[in-house]
């Protein structure tokens, strides 16, 4: 773990470096393109680089840092870094799935961050601008173009998709030859530096994606992510908007009063009717103009300027500055009060101060602020009014929006980016990984060989976050290794039970087979004559839900009870070498029955053990036929017992290929002939089929204890 530890931090700082590199590189480029007025970037060039060698993360914040420290020469850097961020996503996807290991998927890998760049760069640049950055930008669609509205926005997009396919077309060249620098080892190092475990296979990534569910950790975690992050974005940009809109209507209304108080003080109060009268004519007038129209130019915000005289009915225009949207009100011209004064009459009137006030009515938009002008006595003559565009103060916070806008969707990206890389490394992989482990433990069953294999395989994740994650997989891995020999113990155990039963259960048959004169290894062919037929019913797909392995096995090791039964039958009918009577056959008969008592006692004892249900059913039924006319109870059928009726099929063709005292063996093609004969009648026709196919294995059996060839 030491070593693993040392070489991951390793890795860590070529990672870092890489980044710091990629940076510098991006930063670099930029420079030498903006000094020299390029109409291209190249300041993508580390942002793919470490893209490609890295991850995504690693690129994205390589390229929001990049852009950042752009900013310091090129004001508008900031606001492109979401396109960068969209390069380096777009880099890490095509590399992360090989395509661009050929040229025709490199090629589509410029086109796809080319268009990227040139459209969405073009969008930005009119947002911000109204027009192309670059003039050999704007020349060209114009001349694409010949003119201006949808034709020319659509030529801008064109031409700068074209410089963009040549800007980074020699940003992935410059990327191509830096990563074939670093050795391949070192680049999958860094690549899987971030991993806080075993990194696992591309297949075992997709198979943990894949099996998320439609509800999965790194769903929730990822929604969680971008809603905060959503929020955070517009909260900021919200608060940024109207602080800054606030701040500067607070701004430009004191820049409106001092205008009009400097009005107000250049104004000469004693010369107004002069003024109305003789316009510009008039003695100093046009140097009170021109020192108006330099108040103006020094009061941002202040959009109009001038001097009115207030009558009953509406006001005189003394002043007026020209604006670049309409011209002047001329000296003596006449205006009605807008509706928003109406109230304020009185007052200006009285010749007293009032507070600006805003209004939307023959101006426009605007926030005005009058100053009363005196004469020589005191009196209040005309105001000096400055009104404040509000429209244009508008359009300033909208820019600003835009802008802070901009600048965070690059932040935006980069907050999501981390939030989903952490999460992924320290939560959501390692969690699918155990998962993923956990359910090959339980698809284990028991087997020991597959949990071992799971134990090693769920050890082998090396899972080191430092903290719960870590905690539960330490904790995971000590309850499968406990399971584990818990389950090689039981097994031990079980394994030696099985043994001592299948003694038992040997020395039970032997005791009976041994009061049997004649019965020489009946009970070691029945039982391989009952695998024999199992394994054909099974390979023929016969009672597939009922010939699983563990019945089969059952069936193998309840065969040699099949007679159990026998031990209640005097010597005197079992070793008779004559034919029975009627008396004699009824008292052989029972064995049965007295089987099935002994098998049920025994069940009893040792209760849910599947074999002995399946010896009590060989011991009872395996006299019954198919047709109903077997004994005890004369069932037919499937209603016998498969185990019954496969231990008839092998019952009977032993009994026949076996000397008694009664009879001599037969031959193996009478035996054969009088088990088919049977079939359908005496024996369950699908175990007489598979009998006959598997002759050869039959044969084996006999040779083995009867000692011919056949």
């Amino acid at each position: 773990m030491k070593l693993i530890s040392k070489k991951t931090n390793r890795d860590i700082i070529h990672r870092n470096i890489s980044i710091m590199v990629g940076i510098v590189v991006n930063t670099i480029l930029a420079f030498l393109t903006y000094h020299f007025g390029l109409p291209i970037y190249l300041d993508t060039v580390g942002t793919i680089t470490v893209s490609a060698v890295a991850g995504m993360f690693p690129g994205i914040l390589t390229a929001v840092l990049s852009n950042l420290l752009c900013s310091i020469f090129n004001d508008n850097a900031l606001y492109y870094s979401i396109i960068s961020v969209l390069v380096a996503v777009a880099t890490a996807w095509f590399v992360d799935h090989h395509l661009t290991k050929k040229k025709s998927g490199l090629l589509i890998y410029i086109l796809v961050v080319a268009f990227i760049s040139g459209a969405l760069g073009m969008c930005f640049q009119w947002l911000l601008a109204g027009g192309p950055q670059f003039d050999d930008v704007h020349d060209a669609a114009k001349l694409i173009s010949s003119g201006n509205g949808v034709m020319f926005f659509v030529a801008t997009l064109i031409v700068n998709f074209g410089l963009n396919i040549v800007d980074k077309g020699i940003s992935s060249a410059l990327a191509i030859a830096a990563i074939k620098i670093i050795p391949p080892a070192r680049r999958h190092a860094i690549k899987n530096s971030g991993w806080k475990q075993t990194p696992p296979t591309k297949y075992e990534l997709g198979k943990a994606n894949k099996d998320g569910g439609k509800s999965s950790v790194q769903g929730r975690v990822s929604l969680m992510l971008a809603v905060l992050a959503i929020c955070l974005t517009l909260v900021v940009t919200g608060i940024s908007i109207k602080l800054y809109y606030s701040n500067t209507k607070k701004e430009y209304e004191k820049n409106a009063i001092n205008a009009a108080k400097f009005v107000s003080a250049i104004v000469d109060g004693n010369r107004i009717d002069d003024y109305i009268k003789e316009g510009k004519e008039a003695e100093g007038y046009l140097e009170t103009e021109q020192l108006m129209y330099h108040i103006r130019d020094n009061a941002p915000g202040v959009k109009y300027l001038y001097v009115v005289k207030i009558n009953q009915k509406d006001c005189t225009y003394v002043f007026d500055l020209d604006t670049e949207d309409e011209p002047a009100m001329q000296p003596g011209e006449k205006t009605p009060f807008e509706e928003a004064f109406e109230q304020y009459i009185p007052t200006l009137f009285a010749g007293k101060e009032i507070d600006p006030i805003e209004s939307d009515d023959i101006s426009g938009w605007v926030l005005t602020a009058y100053y009363p002008i005196k004469n020589s006595s005191g009196e209040t003559v005309c105001y000096a009014g400055a009104d404040v565009s509000m429209e244009l103060l508008s359009g300033y916070a909208k820019d600003f929006f835009i802008k802070t806008l901009l600048i965070f969707s690059g932040f935006f990206v980069l907050i999501l980016g981390y939030g989903f890389t952490v999460s992924g490394y320290y939560i959501v992989y390692p969690i699918k990984c155990m998962t993923e482990c956990a359910k090959e433990f339980i698809k284990g069953d028991g087997e020991q060989a597959a949990l071992d294999k799971s134990v090693k395989r769920i050890k082998s994740l090396n899972i080191s976050t430092d903290d719960e994650v870590q905690e539960l997989y330490e904790s995971i891995c000590k309850m499968e290794a406990d399971m584990t020999e818990h389950v090689r113990d039981i097994r031990h155990y079980a394994d030696a039970t099985a043994k001592m039963q299948n003694g038992l259960i040997i020395t039970m048959a032997d005791m009976v087979e041994n009061r049997d004169s004649d019965t020489g290894a009946h009970i070691q062919k029945t039982a391989a004559y009952v695998r024999i037929i199992l394994e054909g019913l099974k390979a023929k797909g016969y009672y597939a839900d009922k010939l699983t392995e563990k019945y089969m096995s059952d069936c193998e090791m309840s065969a040699p009870l099949h007679d159990v039964g026998k031990i209640n039958i005097p010597d005197a009918v079992l070793n008779k070498p004559g034919k029975l009577t009627e008396e004699e056959y009824a008292i052989m008969k029972t064995h049965t029955t007295a089987g099935k008592k002994i098998m049920e006692n025994a069940i009893s004892t040792v209760s849910g053990e599947n074999y002995l249900k399946e010896a009590r059913n060989m011991a009872a039924y395996h006299h019954e036929r198919w047709d109903g006319k077997g004994y005890p109870e004369g069932l037919y059928g499937e209603v016998i017992p498969l185990a019954a009726r496969v231990m008839a099929v092998a019952d009977v063709f032993d009994a026949l290929t076996s000397p008694r005292v009664y009879k001599p063996a037969f031959p193996l093609d009478k035996a054969l002939s009088i088990i088919q004969e049977g079939a359908g009648t005496q024996f369950d026709p699908k175990c007489v089929e598979v009998f006959m196919e598997n002759l050869t294995e039959v044969k084996i059996i006999l040779k083995k204890y009867n000692n011919q060839d056949y």
